[in-house]
């Protein structure tokens, strides 16, 4: 795969960014490129903090810093005080371009250590844990990111990769979109989901490009039948960031859509399990086949490798892995074990059963929030839910919804009464906290530590 220069150079005359000036693109690229360079034969290459909101100005930012081998900090421009405070502690960033701001000597270049001394440059970090407390950086390289694309491409048999990307760049799942069409010399559309949410769509031919949704995205272009017209004419809808509920999966098969469940994070370099549009039409559930670069294992708390269908701690190995998070890199580079729970069926295919960290034990069972979730979401009475445990006395967590009701009228008992023929009784929630929101990021993850906070207080007041 080509450096980032040389991608530059070779799309330097393409039309391969639509809806933007690629001449713009080009310009500012350079331009920074060879001031970063002078910069760096002075010492070491300045730590880059990149939290530019304006797409075209935050890719040419990011290949440049590339280019010129400096350290470069994914950021999300809109983090509060708190969380840019964290982040000015951690990185202490030399250069920061974004937020309307260029400036130039924060923090000293010179007491710059490299966590990875021989690791091949350029190191680019990736934000991440930003929806549940302290925000971390995943420690990824070009060699990383492309080993992704390569994977990527292998999979779906294919030479270029056109993008049409509506979510975050400082996210991985948006970054990988510009990564697999900058590397391949295919084309990128980008748009912020509320343009496409109001119809202002660019005049593409939908089957030769990808597109990349969350959950809840995918869920309101489905309500309007003109975007779900649209978004049934794209070549691959690659769906992840959350677990997908039974009843939106099934509307996206009602409408045709070619829906690709997926399976990675930011460690990964996104996905390292996909399940193919034709195979998800055929009606199979699953986040799919692992990608050519990767590999999965399922293993028990011994650390012993699980044979098919039975349910085990996730352990992957991926030329993608991240090398660590910044400044510390990990001590066993070869695989990474998650805290995700899920098995291999006959066909290779990965199922993920939920989150370890997630698992609620009430009454001496495991129930695990996702099946519980998608099962108060098949009622089609919420139109939010998540289901959290709470310490209780008598059974060790009691399980409690936290939901937005789709009316005013809808009473936790009426959601009960369907649920008893869909559940046993020990997994209908004890609880049951209605919202007007739930609090969740730009990728459709939820915040579970606000919503402690929310069932606390709201059963706090409850009983007094």
């Amino acid at each position: 795969m080509e450096r980032p220069l040389e991608c530059l150079n070779k799309l330097a005359q393409n039309d391969w960014l639509i809806g933007y000036d690629r001449h713009q693109f080009n310009q500012i690229a350079q331009e920074l490129y060879l001031e970063l360079t002078q910069l760096s034969e002075c010492g070491t290459p300045p730590k880059i903090i990149l939290a530019e909101r304006e797409p075209l100005r935050f890719l040419a930012i990011f290949i440049a810093a590339c280019a010129a081998n400096c350290p470069v900090f994914l950021c999300n421009p809109d983090w509060g005080t708190q969380e840019w405070q964290q982040v000015f502690d951690l990185v202490q960033p030399n250069i920061i371009l974004g937020m309307g701001n260029r400036e130039w000597g924060i923090g000293n270049g010179n007491n710059y250590q490299c966590p990875m001394p021989n690791a091949p440059c350029p190191l680019i970090m990736i934000p991440t844990g930003g929806s549940s407390g302290q925000i971390k950086f995943a420690i990824h390289t070009w060699e990383t990111l492309t080993a992704s694309v390569q994977g990527f491409t292998e999979y779906f048999q294919l030479k270029q990769v056109n993008s049409f990307c509506i979510l975050p760049l400082y996210h991985v799942s948006g970054l990988m979109q510009f990564m697999r069409s900058f590397t391949t010399g295919g084309k990128l559309a980008i748009l912020p989901f509320k343009a496409v949410e109001t119809g202002q769509i660019f005049n593409i031919k939908q089957s030769d490009f990808f597109i990349s949704l969350v959950p809840t995205q995918l869920q309101r272009l489905l309500e309007n039948p003109e975007l779900t017209e649209w978004l049934s004419q794209f070549n691959t809808v690659l769906l992840g960031g959350a677990p997908a509920w039974n009843e939106l999966l099934e509307k996206a098969r009602f409408h045709r859509i070619r829906l690709a469940p997926t399976y990675g994070m930011t460690e990964t370099a996104s996905q390292i399990a996909t399940l193919k549009p034709d195979d998800f039409l055929d009606g199979k559930i699953s986040s799919g086949q692992i990608l050519p670069h990767a590999k999965v294992t399922i293993r028990n708390q011994q650390g012993e490798i699980l044979d098919s269908n039975q349910i085990g701690n996730i352990t992957i190995y991926a030329q993608s892995l991240a090398l660590g998070y910044y400044p510390i890199t990990r001590e066993n580079q070869t695989d990474f074990q998650v805290d995700d729970l899920g098995f291999l069926d006959e066909q290779g295919h990965l199922n993920i059963v939920g989150r370890n960290s997630n698992k609620i034990i009430t009454g001496g069972e495991n129930i695990y929030p996702v099946e519980i979730e998608s099962a108060i979401q098949s009622t089609q009475m919420v139109a939010d839910i998540c289901v959290i445990g709470i310490p209780d006395k008598h059974w060790g967590q009691a399980l409690t919804a936290i939901y937005i009701p789709k009316k005013s009228d809808t009473s936790a008992l009426k959601i009960q009464t369907l649920l008893k023929d869909k559940l046993s009784k020990f997994k209908i929630p004890k609880y049951w906290i209605p919202q007007q929101n739930l609090p969740r990021n730009s990728q459709g993850k939820i915040n579970r530590q606000q919503l402690q906070q929310i069932a606390t207080e709201f059963l706090q007041n409850s009983i007094t």
